[in-house]
């Protein structure tokens, strides 16, 4: 048994003979299964560290967390108190509804929260990963958790590389680096050392953990495992970041505060108030006062509020799951709503990640291949005026012919095939290569080649020669050929003829120089370029190749060869994303495209969306390099896109804008976007390409990776945050009407004639249990209904909200103290209407106290029920989209039957201290209590008139 040593410290500076050997490996044979469990013992499992899963009865207990939360059960503390001071008599009501509340409250954001964590396990969940390695001298499959330092990987088309592994050897072998590097093509790999600073995504004699084998086979030695890993490097950077509270999160944390000092305000002001107007000061008094006070301050509490809020947040968290996007945590909903940027990833993000020709020149002109992706939608058809547009005509004649030699013969040469399951299209093997495959379905030409050529050679890709050549014999024609694909300016420089039609012409200097301009052209539009050539070979070559098997040599056979033609590639926008883009824009948030790939690429694919125009400024990530905070920060608020860029870069990124006050959300699939996605005010993974480590760094999963919805995202999280000022601007000014009503009664009972009913003590306009029924129907049902209200204005007509705007602002307070006091006016008005004695003295001026509180205790309630039609915006009208919400309609008609009830029912009069009501009590009730409607019709009339129409 063989202890390694310590990995060299840049195993792809070295020559991979002599990593083995440090690693105490024999190259040949592998591990010994005994060094291979010693080592695992030793090393632990081929994981990523995770932090140990937080016990379901602390994640119940983090529901209560909240200062809102803290303020209610201090109201259950006083009320219990107030309970005890007045005998114990019955339960204490008051305390137990709002310990229901709160309860309530946890169970459904714990229930909600769980949901969530599921869904993402079920996004994550896939087939164990296993890797292929030598042990004991013979190839063995084992889980790749059970990989150890110093394994020697066998790789092939297809492979998850399950750890960081040096190259021993690579025969035309290509990785799909995108998950860590951001990189959309496919990249090269080679056994050959490099330079101990190159950067990640040169160090070409490395395969990384979480990549995947695009093309060819290789051997390599592993180096790192688990944590150690490219991969463990960045989840550890998670690490770092700490997680931060979501605007609304710290909003409601403010109102809470704010809430409290109101309470505490109100308590003493009417205690001190009582006792002022008290004419004997005894104990008696006191705890009356005292009483009064602690069951004012308790109504002035929204206890609904919590509840009310997950209940809203979770109904968002179940549409947005209806359009494909899993929310871990629920305030995480309306953060987006308030995001003023929205940084991308590009791959697979805001592109399909699938390679795709758009365009192809032969000698007799341009042709355009429409459709995107692996779906063999399209058609190809001449472009005779170059403005990347199809003609109209058919695609006939010599342009045909050559067409056809150019899209039948890159796909020959490739080792990657095109495969259907269920309607959905994918390629195995390089994506690049399957854009040939696909271009030639939409062509329709692939069934002429079938059963013609036999496979019996390649001449591999390596990133000096920058070509691949495959060898075929034609059983048409019984002679070989080689079919060529590369770099244009390489494999031009071996093409002495040119395919026109259907003969070959010599490659004269005018037809390379018009060759040349078109490629140019191309490149400049982001294209990425490939040519196409082939020869026949001689009698005595093919004659060598038949000998020599598909283990020869044939790169001398590279020459000589006639050009068939050019063809450009991208990976296509999403159709949707472009859409998305203008939306967001149109709601005032910035898209930024932060991305691994090439400069040139970023910025094509950000004008093609919008994101940048045409030729703007492109940052790269050794730009960002050089630069200081202070130069990033003046860079970000007026560069779009971002390209070549590494994780730290991401962070620095996201860290400048949230400097600069913005509300950032981040999208990303890669674990390069896993750190800025967990710094990000939200993070938003990709459910479907994502890595498991951005998922469990992100707040929010996409399940189909669809960047609009992400906007949908912003529309439903401005829509929540509306809803959440509706049904606050509602409590608020509800609760306000009962305490300015209790508090007006005490005071002006001699003015409105109250004061004439008592011998001693204070007479009070409402008695507890009033004020308790008012809370129990008007505080729920009406304000829940609000908090799925349709929207009333264009969500995404106007900018993201300020990260320094209060849920409650001043014209909301302003609002709120203007209802408030028309509700109790109102409610006083009618007391005294029906009181004798008072300052309003009419033929109604006879009922006696119960009769006339019963009538004021309906008015506050209607007009509380009136008051939810005012609620639903600051400037528009309550009659606009009056009949949208059929659930607030609901909880209005409900809430006027419980009132029948409770003022007509003879047992629930004998409980609420209420008295039956004629026509005309009913009358003057609803009249009053309509008061509040046309009050605040005309407070919004002036501010339109102020806004300039603007709402």
């Amino acid at each position: 048994m063989t202890a390694p040593a310590a990995p060299p410290a840049a195993p792809w500076s070295l020559p991979g003979e002599e990593v083995a050997a440090a690693l105490g490996t024999d190259a040949r044979t592998g591990l010994s299964s005994a060094d291979a469990a010693a080592r695992l013992a030793a090393d632990g499992p081929n994981e990523l560290p995770r932090k140990p899963p937080v016990p379901a009865w602390r994640r119940f207990l983090a529901q209560f967390a909240d200062p809102l939360v803290y303020l209610l059960i201090l109201a259950i503390v006083i009320s219990v108190i107030a309970w005890v001071l007045e005998g114990a008599h019955g339960v204490p009501v008051d305390a137990l509804v709002i310990l229901a509340v709160i309860t309530l409250n946890a169970v459904l954001g714990f229930v909600q929260e769980n949901k969530a964590a599921d869904a993402v396990a079920a996004l994550s969940a896939m087939t164990q990963a296993s890797s292929t390695v030598l042990r004991d001298g013979a190839r063995v499959s084992i889980p790749s958790a059970q990989l150890v330092v110093g394994d020697v990987l066998i790789l092939g088309e297809g492979d998850q590389v399950g750890a960081d592994a040096r190259l021993l050897s690579a025969a035309s072998l290509r990785v799909i680096e995108s998950s860590l590097t951001g990189e959309a093509d496919a990249v090269s790999k080679r056994a050959d050392a490099v330079a101990a600073d190159a950067d990640l995504a040169d160090r070409t004699a490395m395969v990384y953990r979480g990549t995947s084998v695009a093309q060819g086979s290789g051997q390599a030695v592993v180096t790192a495992t688990g944590g150690a890993t490219e991969m463990g490097a960045i989840a550890r950077m998670l690490d770092a970041v700490e997680d931060e509270d979501t605007p609304l999160e710290r909003e409601i944390t403010r109102v809470s505060k704010m809430l409290g000092g109101i309470v505490v305000a109100i308590a003493v002001v009417v205690v001190a108030t009582l006792l002022a107007l008290t004419p004997e000061r005894t104990a008696d008094s006191f705890i009356d006062a005292l009483l009064l006070g602690v069951s004012l301050a308790v109504a002035a509490v929204p206890e609904g509020l919590p509840a009310i809020l997950s209940v809203v947040l979770a109904l968002g968290v179940q549409r947005m799951a209806l359009h494909r996007a899993v929310v871990k945590k629920l305030s995480s909903v309306e953060t987006l709503g308030s995001a003023s940027v929205i940084c991308s990833d590009k791959t697979g993000t805001l592109t399909r990640s699938e390679m795709t020709i758009q365009e192809v020149v032969t000698a007799s002109g341009s042709t355009v291949v429409t459709g995107i992706g692996y779906e063999p939608n399209g058609h190809v058809a001449p472009d005779a005026d170059g403005d990347g547009h199809p003609d109209g005509e058919p695609l006939t004649g010599a342009l045909r012919e050559e067409v056809t030699v150019v899209l039948s013969g890159g796909a020959m040469a490739s080792d990657t095939e095109l495969a259907e399951d269920d309607g959905v299209w994918s390629v195995v093997g390089d994506p690049t290569e399957g854009s040939f495959l696909v271009a030639e379905l939409k062509l329709g030409t692939q069934g002429s080649r079938e059963g013609r050529f036999t496979r019996v050679g390649m001449v591999p890709f390596t990133s000096e020669r920058k070509l691949m050549s495959v060898l075929y014999t034609d059983a048409k024609h019984g002679t070989t050929i080689l079919m060529s694909k590369g770099a244009p300016d390489v494999l031009m420089e071996r093409c002495t003829r040119v395919r026109v039609g259907e003969v070959d012409q010599p490659l004269d200097a005018a037809a390379r120089a018009e060759f040349s301009a078109h490629i140019a052209d191309m490149s400049g539009r982001a294209l990425r370029t490939l040519a196409v050539a082939y020869r026949d070979l001689d009698a005595d070559e093919a004659a060598a190749v038949a000998a020599a098997g598909t283990d020869g040599v044939f790169d001398h056979l590279e020459q000589g060869l006639t050009l068939a033609g050019v063809v450009g590639i991208i990976d296509p926008a999403r159709p949707e994303a472009a859409a998305a883009v203008a939306e967001a824009h149109r709601a005032g948030v910035r898209v930024l495209m932060i991305t691994g790939d090439h400069p040139a690429t970023a910025g094509r694919i950000a004008a093609d969306l919008g994101i940048a125009a045409p030729g703007a400024r492109v940052l790269t990530g050794r730009e960002l390099s050089d630069m200081d905070d202070a130069a990033l920060t003046d860079a970000v608020g007026r560069v779009n896109v971002y390209a070549r860029v590494a994780p730290e870069h991401k962070l620095r990124i996201v860290g400048a804008l949230k400097a600069q006050g913005q509300t950032v959300a981040m999208t990303g699939d890669g674990v390069n976007d896993a750190p800025a996605l967990r710094a990000a005010d939200i993070g938003v993974a990709m459910g479907v390409t994502g890595t498991q480590v951005t998922k469990e760094a992100a707040t929010m999963v996409l399940a189909d990776d669809n960047f609009a919805t992400i906007v949908a995202a912003v529309r439903e999280g401005r829509r929540i945050f509306d809803n959440i000022k509706k049904f606050l601007r509602y409590l608020l000014s509800s609760n306000m009407g009962e305490v300015l009503t209790v508090f007006g009664g005490v005071v002006l009972a001699g003015v409105i004639g109250l004061a004439g009913h008592s011998d001693s003590g204070v007479v009070l306009p409402l008695v507890a249990t009033q004020i308790l029924w008012i809370n129990l129907i008007t505080d729920s049902g009406p304000a829940l209904a609000m908090g799925v209200d349709p929207s009333v204005e264009d969500v995404m007509a106007r900018p993201p909200r300020r990260p320094d705007e209060r849920v409650i602002d001043a014209a909301m307070w302003r609002g709120v103290l203007l209802i408030g006091a028309v509700m109790a006016a109102a409610t006083l008005g009618t007391l005294d209407i029906f009181l004798p004695g008072g300052l309003i003295e009419t033929s109604l001026s006879v009922d006696d106290l119960a009769t006339a509180r019963t009538a004021a205790f309906t008015t506050l309630v209607l007009a509380q029920l009136f008051n939810t039609v005012n609620s639903r915006s600051e400037t528009v009208s309550a009659f606009r989209h009056l009949l949208v919400n059929k659930w607030l309609w609901g909880a209005i008609a409900l809430g006027v039957v419980l009132q029948v009830a409770v003022v007509e029912v003879p047992f629930l009069q004998a409980a609420f201290s209420t008295a039956s009501l004629d026509l005309a009590h009913w009358a003057v009730a609803v009249a009053m209590a309509s008061l509040v409607l046309w009050v605040d019709e005309l407070r919004k009339l002036v501010r339109r008139a102020r806004l300039g129409g603007r709402v």
